[in-house]
């Protein structure tokens, strides 16, 4: 049976507080592994320190973590294929005149996605981003829909009838 990535991560980790946060951290950056033992962001090579700064870790937290990700195929496996998720629309939204809508869910968020975007799609609007924190990192995942028009916030009604959907903020 496959371990699922956290419980992978959590078992390896779970006693090296440093650690976990550099693992914790190249998973949010899409930070991947390469066989060289040097992190990279796409192909971009990222230093220890500048890893180290960003996880709030000793330098020697970024080493260690590298050989124990090194020495552990499933780990290895993981974290070599990491890849960057690209450009988040939504800090520029408004610059370019495009929706956001951001919604926090519970733990119980099957099928969300697919309702926010039958609403929205019902409105004939085009949605040209969707992002969700990963439910594994974050104690209230957002997920953030960026649209190729504003939203009216008539629909965050709409929005928060949704099983699972505890908060809707619109802009």
């Amino acid at each position: 049976m496959m371990i699922k990535m956290w419980e992978k991560i959590n078992e390896k980790f779970k006693k090296y507080p440093a650690r976990m946060k550099v693992a914790e951290k190249m998973i949010e950056l899409g930070l991947s592994l390469n066989n060289d033992g040097k992190i990279y962001c796409g192909n971009l090579k990222i230093s220890d320190k500048a890893l180290a700064i960003a996880a709030d870790v000793d330098r020697r937290a970024i080493k260690s973590t590298i050989e124990i990700i090194q020495n552990d195929e499933d780990l290895f496996n993981i974290f070599s294929n990491v890849l960057p998720a690209g450009t988040l629309l939504k800090n520029i939204a408004k610059n370019l005149n495009l929706g956001v809508i951001e919604i926090e869910v519970g733990s119980q968020n099957e099928g969300i996605l697919a309702a926010i975007t039958k609403i929205i799609s019902k409105k004939g609007i085009n949605i040209r981003q969707a992002y969700a924190e990963d439910n594994e990192l974050e104690e209230n995942p957002i997920l953030t829909v960026i649209t190729e028009n504003p939203i009216d916030n008539d629909l965050i009604s709409e929005f928060l009838k949704i099983k699972g959907v505890n908060r809707v903020s619109i802009y």
